[in-house]
């Protein structure tokens, strides 16, 4: 019997290498799918809390519109309560105490820039006060590709009307607000509908458009 211990060879070595490298390259792939798995995780739940967070701000500070003015036409003195455009919405409700004094302060919804913006401003007896050192409009969500509004009243046979583009009876609110936002990644929001508290009117005169 020969006692003398027996060497790898070359290709034994460089086998075993080879076998090695793979097994590293293999974990290291599986390491990076996890990763960006979880990346990917997080992020979306990035953006679902984002987007949560914006309609729950959205559906508490539109149902809680009230019918107070917030302007006056000089020429009939109607009173203004509510302004619905396609990506401009002005109403007033009551500030919550975090963000402010609290009180009744118009609401100014409007997009901008890809950015879904909110501003404040203090009412006082019907008409719109501009503070000596207003607080800038504030992002609600950003990253926008489209952002539109839409409106509902009541029709003429006292039920729900057709979703309008524009609120043109802007004496009183509507009976519903839908919101519809797209992601710059091509994502849709739920459609957001809103049942106003306080909302009565009818919306003769404004520009149909098709259910949300």
């Amino acid at each position: 019997m020969n006692g003398a211990a027996r060497g790898f060879t070359l290709i034994e070595v460089l086998l075993a290498t080879l076998l090695l490298a793979g097994g590293l390259a293999l974990a290291f792939a599986t390491l990076r799918s996890a990763t960006a798995m979880v990346q990917r995780g997080e992020a979306i739940a990035q953006r679902s809390e984002r987007i949560r967070s914006a309609e729950t701000f959205l559906r508490r500070r539109i149902a809680s519109a009230q019918a107070i003015g917030f302007a006056t036409d000089p020429q009939t003195l109607q009173q203004t309560r509510f302004l619905g455009e396609p990506q401009r919405m002005r109403f007033v409700a009551d500030l919550p105490d975090y963000l402010g004094r609290g009180g009744p302060y118009l609401h100014d919804l409007s997009v901008a820039e890809g950015r879904l913006l909110v501003s404040f401003t203090l009412v006082q007896g019907g008409q719109a006060i501009e503070e000596a050192q207003a607080r800038p409009p504030e992002p609600l969500a950003s990253g926008l590709r489209a952002v539109s509004f839409h409106y509902r009243g009541i029709d003429t046979k006292g039920g729900l009307g057709d979703w309008q583009e524009r609120w043109a009876t802007t004496d009183v609110l509507p009976v519903q607000v839908g919101i519809d936002i797209e992601s710059a990644d091509g994502v849709r929001w739920p459609t957001l509908i809103v049942s106003l508290a306080q909302g009565s009117g009818n919306s003769d005169g404004s520009v149909s458009v098709k259910e949300l």
